[in-house]
């Protein structure tokens, strides 16, 4: 299906804040300093005095903005959802959901080529630490609760939670093309996601059935024990 959307050219430039132009708050340059650490070494090496030398703050400041290095990835992660929750995608309004995910998920990761190093290491550190990948999981579950909403697709309650966690299998399936994608028009990458979400949307038909089938079972369950309670309250037939 061909798309309306103008997603198989080259990227958008990158919006105001911490993704365009030099930082100006002590956040933001902190934020920034630790993306261009994290694009030199992994994360688990990054001492938070390094993070603080390369933003130009005292240890205080650091401390007074962020608890730990993870903390920064999650402020930089809130940042990218808000640059993509600012975009106008009225335009896709009348497209299927897999058509308005893929333009929210494009403009995500054309967010995130400025920082695609850093992105890279993160892979690579989460890869060889469990504890480090759950965590990022977590991150990434409650991200793609607002990349869903914003294609209009329903993000609440368990079936929204397990979207979320499936998107977020999914999209980080989809970083590992991208980080070696160096395609200007990240052409690789958009087969890649298109692949995935031709995926995601196979299980989420599943998903649905079987929410059907178990919400099916919880109607009946009561039912059947106010029955079988009734029938032992049955006076017995006379003899």
């Amino acid at each position: 299906m061909a798309r309306k959307t103008a997603r198989k050219s080259a990227p958008k430039p990158t919006r105001s804040g911490a993704e365009s132009g030099a930082p100006t708050t002590p956040r933001d340059k902190i934020i920034a300093a630790f993306l261009a650490l994290l694009s030199e070494k992994p994360i688990e090496r990054i001492d938070r005095a390094d993070i603080a030398a390369a933003a130009g703050v005292q240890l205080a400041e650091l401390r007074g903005e962020f608890s730990s290095p993870l903390a920064i990835l999650a402020a930089h992660i809130k940042t990218v959802d808000k640059a993509v929750l600012a975009e106008d995608f009225s335009e896709m309004a009348d497209e299927p959901p897999r058509e308005r995910l893929f333009d929210v998920l494009m403009r995500r990761l054309e967010l995130l080529t400025p920082h695609r190093e850093a992105v890279r290491s993160l892979l690579r550190s989460a890869s060889r630490n469990p504890a480090l990948a759950l965590a990022l999981n977590g991150l990434a579950v409650r991200s793609q609760q607002w990349m869903l909403t914003a294609a209009g697709i329903g993000a609440a309650g368990p079936r929204g939670l397990l979207r979320a966690q499936g998107l977020a299998v999914l999209f980080g399936s989809v970083l590992q093309s991208f980080v070696h994608d160096d395609d200007p028009g990240l052409a690789g990458t958009m087969a890649a996601l298109d692949r995935a979400l031709g995926r995601g949307q196979r299980f989420a038909g599943l998903l649905d059935d079987l929410f059907r089938v178990s919400s099916r079972i919880c109607e009946l369950r009561p039912r059947r024990r106010r029955r079988r309670h009734a029938e032992d309250f049955d006076e017995p037939a006379a003899a």
